[in-house]
């Protein structure tokens, strides 16, 4: 025990004396290991600072108070909830029969406990104008200069409202608005000011836009201000903060759940009961998703993927550098075999210089990471939207992370440690390498893994749906690969015959030194096989993409809607794109309206209501027609057969062909210049148009005349048939519009599963031959016709053609005169399919580009180092001076070369085998959803595109090496140092 513990205190002592010596090629080692750990640990120490406590998210919830008490929305019917208040669930089960599932509010300032100090907590959106124009906004009415609010709210200057005409603003809200603390705020519709007396922040929204006002003092008049401008205000939500004398028990938010509350009790998150006590985790119908171990194990291996696959990386460019360090000290080493060391203690040395390193590497990274995330803690914060709870450091954590980084040093230096170990004791002391055969049995594993991990991707791809199968055979392969490489090193040798004399020196210099060549040809293979992947599945998928891409509009066409307000400022959202983009044609749009103007499309407000196109019985899709009320799934009651054969059913056509519009039914009302923006070219659209017909662009909707079947049967028993052809389109035929005047009625006979109550009116339809593509607009109507049925009109937007697309400029200027509306914009400017892989390629590109050039140069400097003698005797014989940096040059190239062909073919066929994988799972899933009666003929079965990324493989093939070899020739001397003759 004695002898092997100074023996290796002997060893530590020389490698760090000698790691000392060299700083260059150590710091070079040290910063490859460090930066990774720092990485790592700094992701730690951030992740494991921004976990609150459940102490600390109640703090920032609930303040100092024992409770929160909020309405469950179920119309005060109980419920049952989990100790943390986060779910909640009615007692009776209404997901069973036909009962309406509650929804209606309940009174919760009836449950409060007497003698109770409760500070209320409302919520609700309001229109604020700032120095730019208008900014929807949370406006927050809670006092929150109350001690029972405290960490609810962080005062960051001034101080909070005191009076009903001040508000306190978030710092995000004074950066987006423009304003200040002390400016005055307005709101949209409202005549009273306020003064803006702080500044504050939300701990865990950072980010957030709200303002704070005394209860009272704004939500309540802004909304009566709308109800008299004819407009709608959503009403605010209510919680109830409240603090009592001995806090809260489970018990009691038991019996206070009996009433449709839920509560958020202190006591009872901070020390939760069993639960077998929690009747919600009895329920049939809850399920706790924190108790899936299975995804949880899931998330896991991505982790330890990366990983490994970092680990993997470092020890391959790390392994030539502890190379080099022992190639340099093999007089050294040698010196310590002739004075009785033993081949142990020389293998003990280079690992030790592995350990040193290592150590100092986890040391470097962990210190680092501690630093500059205490620095940077508040860009974090900010970054991440939320402040840290405190600086928090797991001590096991950060052990086992610089442990990694010891490790990767020791398993860097193991073959460079064996490899030095066998060189006998004259070899190393004159400087003569020898020859050495290498291992014939490394290149029989190698092979074996790259069958076995073939047989195993080819597998996953054809016969089974894992793609984990696809991935884990890749990376057996891959491997196997890496093993073989020094055997395929030798027969890239062979091809030198053919080539000039520098790079034929290069590469006999490679294959006569493949212990240092391999694990760099290694290193550039592991980094370009992965970034090939990548890149061939990105390719595949951003060609699937393009393929099965659904445009919202005709290239270059622009639609604009605002449904805001009842379309209040749809006018000057219009005259805005009209203003500044290349507009060639403009074609204003409207909407139906049921009631008074500025009603919103759905009818929530008092006195207004909403509409439905009816879609005939006859013409809907059996597949989806449900027989009684307690038929989950109309479906099942079709053979697999009948399945299949309804899914060829025109009724039952889902395909999404892109393009949607935010009204019911898809209805619009506009004249024919709509037709020309979306490129309807049929003339008896226009026509019909013109005579106040309904134009439909959905069969579905249009009940057939009998005069428009062929063989005189009637027109619904026709089309029940399912005969699409029985009917031809653009005959004349009627579309149903119900009206629905009592909205509350309509949603209770919705909850039901009954018809909607109203009047129908029926309009002469004309449907559009050969069902064009319409981008969403299943319907259109002229302004008389909508008008000649005595129903109403509200502004909707505009549609557009371009002359050509808008520049960035032009789109910076609308987008300004946009914002300045406040409200809800849906802009949509078609621009084609635009790729979103280009940056992700670019980057992968540049990524194995770096690997490769640092792995070739470490092989290069340490080729440098074992050639010194056979370019002196180059310079000797006559030599030019340039042969010194082209020979450089040619065998930084010839590395980086063999490992980017090695790389690029092991590359392409994992990402091959994970597409086949998936274009499987897919199929299944396709033909399973037309047995069950999902999906339909009409949607196209997958068929996958395996595209080769040629622009990325052509620039790791040539600019790489290239590039590698032309850095090493520039940063190579000509003529090399005059050294003294070596003593023997």
């Amino acid at each position: 025990m004695r002898t092997w513990f100074h023996s290796w205190r002997a060893a530590i002592r020389i490698a760090r004396r000698d790691a000392w010596r060299s700083k260059g090629r150590s710091l070079l080692v040290l910063s490859m290991i460090a930066l990774p750990i720092l990485g790592v640990s700094a992701f730690d120490l951030t992740f494991r600072s921004s976990e609150l406590t459940r102490a600390q998210e109640l703090r920032r919830t609930i303040g100092a108070a024992d409770a929160r008490f909020e309405d469950a929305n179920v119309e005060g019917l109980p419920i049952l909830q989990d100790p943390q208040g986060d779910q909640s669930d009615t007692v009776e089960d209404f997901t069973k029969g036909n009962k309406p599932w509650p929804n209606g509010p309940t009174d919760v300032s009836k449950t409060l406990p007497a003698g109770a100090t409760v500070l209320t907590d409302s919520s609700g959106p309001a229109k604020l104008t700032t120095t730019y124009g208008l900014l929807t906004t949370e406006v927050r009415e809670l006092k929150a200069a109350d001690p029972m609010a405290a960490g609810i709210m962080t005062l960051l200057d001034g101080r909070f409202p005191e009076k009903t005409d001040e508000v306190a603003a978030t710092s995000g809200f004074l950066e987006s608005s423009g304003l200040t603390v002390g400016s005055t705020l307005t709101a949209r519709g409202f005549d009273r000011e306020y003064r803006i007396t702080g500044s504050y922040e939300l701990p865990s929204d950072l980010k957030s836009t709200q303002i704070n006002a005394l209860p009272g003092a704004f939500l309540k008049p802004y909304g009566e201000a709308l109800g008299k401008a004819g407009l709608s205000a959503s009403d605010p939500t209510t919680t109830y903060l409240v603090k009592k004398a001995g806090g809260f028990t489970w018990d009691m938010v038991q019996k206070i759940n009996t009433k449709g509350v839920k509560v958020v009790a202190r006591d009872v998150a901070l020390n939760p009961p069993p639960d077998s006590e929690v009747p919600l985790f009895q329920s049939p119908n809850y399920y706790d998703y924190r108790a899936n171990a299975s995804l949880r194990a899931a998330e896991l291996v991505p982790v330890f993927t990366i990983v490994g696959l970092a680990m993997l990386e470092i020890c391959l460019l790390a392994g030539p550098a502890f190379a080099v360090g022992a190639r340099r000290s093999r007089r050294q080493l040698g010196l310590v075999g002739a004075n009785g060391g033993a081949r142990s203690h020389i293998r003990a040395i280079v690992l030790s210089g592995g350990l040193v390193i290592g150590v100092a590497a986890a040391i470097a990274g962990t210190v680092l990471a501690l630093a500059l995330t205490f620095t940077l803690r508040p860009l974090l914060e900010q970054y991440m939207g939320q402040r840290f709870g405190s600086f928090t450091i797991r001590p096991l954590e950060l052990l086992a992370i610089a442990g990694i980084a010891v490790l990767t040093g020791l398993l860097s230096a193991i073959v460079p440690a064996v490899t030095a170990s066998r060189q006998t004791v004259l070899a190393s002391l004159t400087g003569r390498r020898g020859v050495r055969r290498g291992s014939r049995v490394l290149p029989l594993v190698g092979l074996a893994a790259l069958l076995l991990g073939g047989t195993l991707a080819i597998y996953g791809a054809i016969a089974s749906d894992q793609s984990i199968i696809v991935a884990g055979g890749s990376a057996l392969a891959e491997l196997g690969i890496v093993a073989m490489t020094p055997a395929l090193v030798g027969l890239f040798g062979r091809t030198g015959r053919w080539l000039p004399l520098s790079p034929r020196l290069a590469l006999r210099d490679a294959v006569r030194n493949r212990g240092r060549t391999a694990p760099a040809v290694a290193a550039v293979l592991a980094a370009v096989a992965g970034t090939v992947a990548v890149a061939t599945y990105a390719t595949s998928q951003d060609a699937d993409n393009q393929a099965t891409y659904k445009p919202d509009l005709p290239y270059g066409a622009v639609s604009v809607f605002v449904m805001d307000e009842g379309g209040r400022d749809a006018a000057t959202a219009v005259e805005a794109i009209d203003r500044n983009l290349p507009i060639d044609v403009r074609s204003d749009v409207s909407r139906v309206n049921i009631g008074r103007l500025g009603c919103s499309p759905w009818g929530e407000e008092e006195g207004c209501g909403s509409y439905e196109v009816i879609v005939p019985p006859a013409n809907q899709c059996p597949l989806w027609m449900s027989s009684n009320d307690d038929d989950s799934d109309p479906a099942a009651k079709f053979s697999r057969a009948q399945r299949r054969e309804l899914a060829k059913d025109w009724r039952c056509d889902t395909q999404d062909r892109g393009g949607s519009v935010p009204v019911e039914g898809g209805l619009l009302v506009a004249d024919a210049s709509l037709l020309k923006v979306l490129g309807i070219t049929d003339p008896g659209a226009a026509r019909a148009l013109a005579e106040g017909k309904y134009v439909s662009f959905d069969p579905t909707l249009v009940v057939k005349d009998a005069k428009g079947a062929k063989d005189g049967k009637s027109a619904n028993a026709a089309a029940a048939t399912g005969a699409k052809g029985v009917a031809k389109a653009g005959d004349v035929g009627t579309v149903s519009v119900k009206l629905i005047t009592d909205n509350k009625a309509a949603a209770r006979a919705a909850e039901l599963r009954k018809e909607y109550p109203g009047e129908v009116k029926t309009f002469t339809a004309y449907e559009v031959p050969g069902s064009p593509n319409a981008y969403g607009v299943r319907g259109l109507i002229s302004p008389e016709a909508v008008k000649a049925a005595g129903m109403g009109t509200a502004p909707l937007g505009a549609y557009f053609t371009t002359d050509r697309l808008p520049s960035g400029e032009q789109q910076q200027k609308l987008d300004a005169e946009l914002a300045k509306l406040g409200d809800t914009v849906d802009y949509t400017l078609e621009r084609g399919y635009v790729s979103r892989y280009g940056i992700v390629l670019l980057a992968l590109t540049l990524f194995a580009g770096l690997v490769t050039i640092g792995a070739a140069g470490i092989a290069t400097g340490l080729s440098q180092a074992d050639a010194e003698a056979d370019l002196k005797t180059l310079a000797a014989v006559g030599a030019p001076p340039r042969v010194r940096r082209t020979l450089s040059g040619f065998q930084c190239g010839v590395v980086a070369a063999m490992g980017v062909v090695l790389g690029s073919v092991s590359g392409v066929l994992p990402a091959i085998g994970l597409r086949l994988a998936e274009e499987r799972q897919q199929r299944t899933y396709y033909e399973e959803s037309l047995d069950r009666g999902w999906g339909t003929m009409q949607d196209s079965p997958p068929d996958l595109a395996i595209v080769i990324p040629w622009e990325t493989l052509g620039a790791l093939l040539v600019l790489v090496p290239l590039g590698a070899a032309l850095l090493a020739a520039l940063v190579t001397r000509s003529r090399g140092a005059l050294a003294r003759r070596a003593v023997h």
